[in-house]
């Protein structure tokens, strides 16, 4: 065994955040749950807002929305903590929440037919991601190490742009760019960075949250921290069940279903992220397939209270892979606050106060890790010819498309196509690098792998 893997041994012995069952103090715990609700809060409640908006809710309903998104985050993380009969859920460290990938289509839903509509459009789309689900097992040879290495690596990539308009102020904000706003991101990132990299114990492994929190403290002065949503909140609220009456749209349900499929892609990339980052390893299929079932489930049930469509938060595995810290207890607390907020608007309202140049700042250094932990599995091996010329066509056909507005829209081109392959860099680099290492001559590393994957028994 190398010295590095012996301190890493002797690192977690000595240590039980850094263990799946054991067992940290509550000054431990609390902390390091923060910070990954934290990070991922704005994303649980801006879809809510969004899809109100373009289906012209009144405020309470918008509440409604915000309220069950983040139950629903708080339980579809716990499920993957805590598989249910031991198969529906990954029992893995993942956070789960709205997915920004249903956004544009159901903005599309949603101003042609309304909320009932995409909320009809989300129970359909369950179905079709748990039948995707069962049947994973049979596809999972699509996905060795250059393949899910790929997926990793976009993912990060497509992380960047997310942090710099946090950075920037947040898009669509009047200071959009100002130079206020980019002096909190990096006096943030600055803090941020001596958190993890000068200090010790607790206040590394929780220097996103600590990050944040003097990031909030400097943009005081700056008036950059508005409690109005605060101070409007109410206290205490229950979610309503079929408060929205859900209906049946055929466009609305065979669009939904193919981008739940697209989804499900998405999803194992997160699964084969988290796998990679607290087990170096790839995913089994009963990994795969419980993360996507339990998707699909969580996806229908929560049609009923309002809950916008969950997925994989790379973000949170991104601190995994910055802190080491993969203790199932910090997870439960995140999770617990999710619902916790979700049934106290007060406290709702308090996660979304903290500006969005505070969250870039501190985030944008865990978005690299990603990258750079999807790099790591690529070169594993060796980088050879072959796995360059997955990896680049792969990338450079997702990044371009993605970035390249109208490219799939011109005369002729079905709608469809647009929104599924161009709304997000994973898909087509995903699907890019499955055909390639399908159809490219395989070499010796390649046969090895594909041997060891035959011949490995599933990870109970």
């Amino acid at each position: 065994m190398s010295k590095d893997l012996e301190a890493a041994g002797a690192k977690t012995a000595e240590n039980p955040l850094f263990t799946w069952e054991g067992k940290p103090t509550i000054a431990e715990i609390i902390p390091l749950g923060l910070q990954h609700v934290l990070a991922s809060a704005m994303g649980v409640v801006a879809p809510a807002m969004i899809i109100a908006g373009v289906c012209d809710l009144s405020p309470a309903d918008e509440t409604l929305l915000i309220q069950a998104s983040l139950i629903m985050t708080g339980i579809a993380s716990l499920i993957q903590l805590f598989p249910l009969f031991g198969r529906i859920g990954t029992g893995l460290p993942i956070i789960m929440g709205a997915a920004f990938a249903y956004v544009p289509v159901f903005q599309t839903i949603g101003a042609d037919f309304g909320i009932g509509t995409i909320l009809g459009a989300e129970v359909v789309g369950g179905i079709v991601a748990i039948v995707v689900g069962l049947f994973i097992k049979y596809i999972k040879h699509l996905f060795p190490a250059v393949v899910t290495g790929t997926v990793i690596f976009t993912i990060g990539l497509s992380l960047y742009p997310i942090a710099i308009r946090w950075m920037a102020g947040g898009e669509g904000t009047a200071m959009f760019g100002s130079p206020i706003n980019w002096l909190i991101a990096l006096i943030t990132l600055v803090i941020t960075f001596i958190f993890t990299n000068f200090c010790k114990g607790i206040l590394s492994q929780g220097s996103l949250l600590f990050g944040i929190i003097a990031g909030t403290i400097v943009s005081i002065p700056f008036g950059m921290l508005d409690l109005t949503n605060l101070a409007d909140a109410g206290w205490v609220a229950l979610p309503g069940v079929l408060h929205f009456e859900l209906d049946f749209a055929p466009a609305a349900m065979a669009t939904a279903a193919i981008v739940y499929v697209v989804n499900c892609l998405q999803n194992m990339g997160g699964v084969a992220m988290t796998t990679n980052a607290v087990e170096h390893r790839i995913p089994t299929s009963r990994e795969y397939t419980g993360g996507i079932v339990s998707l699909g489930i969580m996806s229908v049930l929560g049609a009923f209270i309002g809950a916008i469509p969950q997925s994989t938060y790379e973000q949170n595995t991104g601190i995994i892979i910055s802190n080491g810290v993969k203790n199932r207890l910090v997870f439960t607390f995140a999770c617990l606050v999710f619902i916790v907020a979700g049934f106290f608007p007060k406290l709702a309202a308090l996660l979304t106060c903290i500006p969005q140049p505070v969250i870039g700042g501190a985030v944008i250094g865990v978005f690299a890790t990603i990258t750079v932990s999807g790099l790591e599995l690529i070169i594993e091996g060796g980088f050879t010819d072959r796995k360059k010329l997955i990896v680049g066509t792969s990338i450079a056909l997702g990044l371009g498309i993605y970035h390249v507005s109208g490219c799939l829209a011109g005369p002729g081109m079905p709608e469809w196509v647009s929104s599924i392959f161009g709304a997000s860099e994973l898909v087509v680099s995903a699907i890019a690098a499955i055909i390639l290492n399908l159809v490219l001559p395989k070499d010796a590393e390649a046969i090895a792998e594909a041997e060891a994957a035959r011949q490995e028994p599933e990870v109970e």
